[in-house]
């Protein structure tokens, strides 16, 4: 009896006798899709975010025995509030989509329409380090809109930040990718 496993893509390695109308989750282009993997670093982040939110739910189930409701309550919304940050610190980045790009960031969240980017390129430049304010020479991937209009955040990716430190071919397939994406759903001027 062969037992089906999940490849890192999430394809089942068992062949399907179905009709083929299953669309994958990869050939569907109106999903929104982050086009590389978390970085060992944001996954760090997030694994002990985690880690100490088990430790806080160990602490408020104690507090609760006690009988200190108050405290309970205070320390399960503590918790609370620190998974919901290593769930948001794994989703910040650049998806993609046929409907534009997405720029996730901790606490705001913005999409550009393919029509408004006019160039996305990888420039060399300052860039932050693990997104603390201490800069460092790096490559950042950038877009700009038409007839020079300016984005409130126009660095999309860079070198340095917690999915690509120390991971400069995995930058340069991202950004490859990202400017593929633009290239396929960036409307062509006659």
């Amino acid at each position: 009896m062969p037992l089906p496993f999940l490849t890192a893509d999430g394809v089942s390695d068992v062949d399907d006798d179905g009709d083929g109308d299953d669309v994958l989750a990869h050939a569907d282009h109106d999903r929104w899709r982050r086009p590389y993997r978390p970085g060992p670093w944001r996954v760090a982040i997030s694994a002990l975010l985690l880690l100490l939110s088990a430790f806080m739910l160990l602490a408020t189930m104690i507090i609760t025995f006690a009988g200190a409701w108050g405290g309970a309550g205070v320390c399960l919304a503590a918790a609370l509030v620190v998974v919901a940050s290593a769930v948001q610190t794994l989703r910040v980045g650049v998806w993609v989509s046929r409907a534009g790009l997405r720029r996730v960031g901790f606490l705001v969240t913005r999409t550009v329409k393919w029509s408004e980017i006019a160039e996305l390129r990888t420039v060399q430049q300052p860039v932050r380090w693990l997104g603390l304010p201490r800069t460092v020479q790096g490559q950042a991937l950038t877009m700009s809109g038409h007839g020079g209009a300016q984005f409130a955040a126009p660095v999309l990716l860079t070198d340095h930040n917690a999915d690509f430190l120390s991971r400069a071919e995995a930058f340069d397939r991202a950004a490859d990718t990202v400017a593929a994406w633009a290239d396929e759903y960036r409307p062509v001027a006659a």
